[in-house]
């Protein structure tokens, strides 16, 4: 009887997932599997708080897999070409299905094993990636890849193919797996953080398929109504908060699409009026639903960049900043990660960001600036903690926000936009709610004045 290997890598889910429901389709057994080899992946291994999210993840899929009598196969090692290559011959497996991804060190290791299974006479499918349009061929009309966000957008939609929105059918129970091969317990992966500070999340985060669809429904009952009046506002609860249930792969980005679409058809095509009560929108809700859409593709333009453009998750887009004077500055950099600079929001978006694991959208482009450009800490620095921080850490995604910050990557803000902390919480935080609920209790004074801190940057730009 032949065997398919199903690996799990960061398409933590059942529902809706095209490449397990191909790895379903076999007349003999099928094992599920999920390897941890984080040397494997060089640099940008899963940080501390990821490694957080990922272990309650993979709790969750193995309980979900149980309800299809199926099991989750759990190993480590060194390198995944040598684990899969054990697989094969513990298993005897004849097939192995993966969704693939766009990391530059993951490129490198599917390649790695696809040439191992070719050379084992194995046989491999490769499924697209949780994203919806085709990041290697959705080009220019000269062929190039796109480096301005608006006509990636325009293109897309323009494109966009119903066909794509098709949903992946999830079989009643899955393929039996294989018997008698040796499984880790989860807790020998030893990805929980040794320092418990991460005590905080599981009162904010509930990882896994049930915890991503449960978020969903939540966001798709209210926020989205109002989510571009709103998503700017940290201290209102008006983002969808899906970040690392995408990142994990715990949700399908069409399944989000689909809902979308099937809200927007629902509406007339005249303003609406049928908002919450307690919200009170500016905008009709169809533009708040398209807005979000708009954000969906944001990230899927993070994607395509790093895909197209690997090098970027370690130095610039724009050549020319490569020759930034960034200062070496230890004792800022520790200020501003543990939410001592004296300014009130960016202080509480970094202890926000130590306590959950997450920091709003818009306090993450204030923060940021703030170290780049403030303190002109190089915003590698600057990625290299969020990385290891937040929960949903995605190299694609961190590395743009980033370079937006820094001025140096595709469509970002100029460099000499630097925004001014105090009259950004004015404006975003009028109340101060979220500051009084992030902020220390202490008071510190500003650690650099901000207009002097300005001029500092613009002459460094100066200079470069």
């Amino acid at each position: 009887m032949s065997t398919t290997l199903f690996w799990f890598r960061n398409d933590l889910r059942l529902a809706d997932n095209p490449a397990l429901t191909i790895a379903s389709e076999t007349a003999g057994a099928m094992q599920p599997v999920f390897l941890w080899c984080p040397l494997d992946e060089e640099k940008w291994a899963p940080g501390a708080a990821s490694r957080w999210w990922l272990h309650h993840s993979l709790a969750s899929l193995t309980a979900s897999l149980r309800e299809k009598s199926s099991t989750l196969l759990l190993r480590q090692g060194i390198t995944y070409r040598d684990e899969i290559q054990k697989l094969f011959r513990e298993t005897k497996a004849t097939r192995i299905v993966w969704c693939d991804r766009i990391e530059p060190a993951w490129r490198r290791i599917d390649n790695e094993v696809a040439t191992l299974c070719n050379e084992l006479k194995v046989e491999v499918i490769r499924v697209a990636p949780n994203l919806l349009c085709n990041y290697q061929t959705h080009l220019t009309k000269t062929g190039k890849p796109y480096q301005v966000y608006t006509p990636f957008w325009n293109a897309f939609h323009a494109q966009f193919a119903s066909s794509m929105l098709a949903q992946a059918a999830l079989p009643r129970t899955l393929p039996m797996p294989v018997e008698d091969v040796f499984s880790l317990p989860l807790d020998a992966l030893e990805l929980l953080p040794t320092v418990d500070w991460a005590s905080g999340f599981p009162a904010v985060w509930r990882p896994g398929e049930q915890g991503a669809q449960e978020n969903l429904a939540r966001f798709l009952a209210n926020a989205i109504f109002c989510y571009d009046d709103e998503r700017d506002y940290p201290a209102i609860a008006g983002t969808s908060r899906l970040s690392p249930h995408l990142h994990f792969g715990e949700l399908s980005i069409h399944r989000i699409w689909r809902e979308c679409e099937t809200l927007l058809n629902d509406l007339p095509l005249e303003t609406a009026t049928s908002l919450p009560p307690h919200k009170v929108a500016s905008s009709a809700p169809r533009g708040n639903i398209v807005q979000y859409q708009k954000e969906l593709v944001w990230r899927e333009f993070a994607h395509y960049l790093l895909w197209h453009f690997p090098h970027t998750s370690d130095a610039p887009l724009r050549e020319k900043y490569a020759r930034f004077p960034w200062r070496s500055a230890p004792e800022d950099l520790r200020q501003w990660q543990r939410g001592c600079t004296g300014y009130p929001l960016v202080d509480a978006g970094m202890r926000e960001l130590w306590a959950t694991g997450w920091m709003h959208n818009r306090v993450r482009m204030i923060t940021a600036s703030f170290l780049v450009k403030d303190l002109l800490v190089d915003w590698r620095t600057g990625a290299e903690w969020f990385w290891d921080t937040l929960v949903d850490a995605d190299l694609a995604n961190n590395t743009l926000g980033w370079q937006w910050t820094a001025g140096c990557g595709a469509d970002a803000a100029p460099f000499f936009r630097i925004f001014n902390p105090t009259t950004q919480a004015e404006k975003f935080d009028p109340t101060g709610a979220y500051r009084n609920q992030w902020q220390p209790r202490e008071s510190f004074a500003p650690m650099i004045d901000h207009k002097w801190a300005r001029e500092r940057a613009l002459a460094a730009l100066q200079s470069a």
